[in-house]
């Protein structure tokens, strides 16, 4: 019975690190991405689609009489990327001011920062949108870019506000009151001790968001904002090609988002490294 036992440990230890290598996730991995096209092509064949990729590359740049010229998707995507770094500013800015005062010993300044979080994290996004463009852009003369932006970056600032917060908790409070007792005002402490040591707790989770930020953008589509979705949206009226230009934007996003999450897990590994090498 033991001897049974001792000859099934290596052949299951053997299963457990293949199941757990790199080789059978990227495997994995295609497999899956396979039968999710077969199963979207298999689809589309039922319906009758008839499929027109040779169009596409045309949407993402092209050469005309006058030289090389960007497509509709590729200024789309300009343009999403411009209204998620205007955000973003805007999110890490308000973030940053609802996080001082929600550390701040002043009671109006905590309570100020609490409704803000509460306010804008039981509020849809959709609904936010709404409100900025359809209330207060009329009040305060705002166009759509300005609402879109604004409304992103405050919905975000309370994501951004959380993440700031853990970071600079992270670091501990003995070395606040450490630089206290030296003489330096609160602000140069957070400025010269507790901050440069919050930046690798920091990056990580900020970078996250980030991609969280780019994802979200293509809600302002609603109300009309030229950016990526809003740009495919348009093309499928005039061509009807929604399989091939939901691909190409989902791709987009894709490699957007993939790109700055490879940064994120080697930002967070170089700072783990660094961590324990001190």
């Amino acid at each position: 019975m033991s001897s049974n036992g001792q000859s099934r440990a290596p052949a299951w230890s053997l299963v457990s690190n293949i199941a757990r290598s790199r080789a059978f996730s990227v495997l994995l991995y295609l497999v899956l991405i396979f039968l999710l096209v077969r199963l979207m092509l298999n689809g589309a064949e039922a319906m009758g689609y008839n499929w027109q990729w040779y169009r596409v590359p045309a949407y993402l740049f092209r050469f005309t009489e006058d030289g090389f010229e960007w497509g509709e998707i590729a200024l789309g995507l300009v343009a999403t990327l411009q209204i998620s770094l205007h955000s973003f500013l805007l999110a890490t800015g308000v973030g940053a001011i609802v996080t001082w005062l929600r550390l701040s010993n002043l009671v109006v300044g905590t309570a100020i920062a609490v409704v803000f979080l509460e306010f804008v994290r039981n509020m849809p996004l959709l609904v936010l949108l709404y409100l900025f463009y359809y209330v207060l852009g009329p009040i305060f003369g705002l166009d759509r870019y300005a609402a879109a932006v604004l409304c992103l970056g405050v919905y975000h600032a309370a994501l951004v506000s959380e993440i700031l917060r853990a970071g600079i908790k992270s670091v501990d409070g003995g070395q606040l009151e450490a630089a206290r007792s030296l003489g330096m005002s609160t602000a140069q402490a957070y400025r010269h001790i507790v901050l440069p040591q919050a930046v690798k707790f920091l990056l990580p989770p900020m970078t996250g968001e980030a991609v969280h930020l780019i994802k979200s953008s293509a809600i302002v589509s609603v109300i009309a904002v030229v950016e990526m979705t809003t740009v495919g949206r348009n093309i499928i009226s005039d061509t009807y090609m929604s399989f091939e230009i939901w691909f190409t934007i989902a791709a987009a996003y894709l490699l957007i988002t993939l790109a700055l999450s490879v940064a994120a897990s080697r930002m967070e590994k170089h700072y783990a490294i660094s961590g324990r090498t001190r």
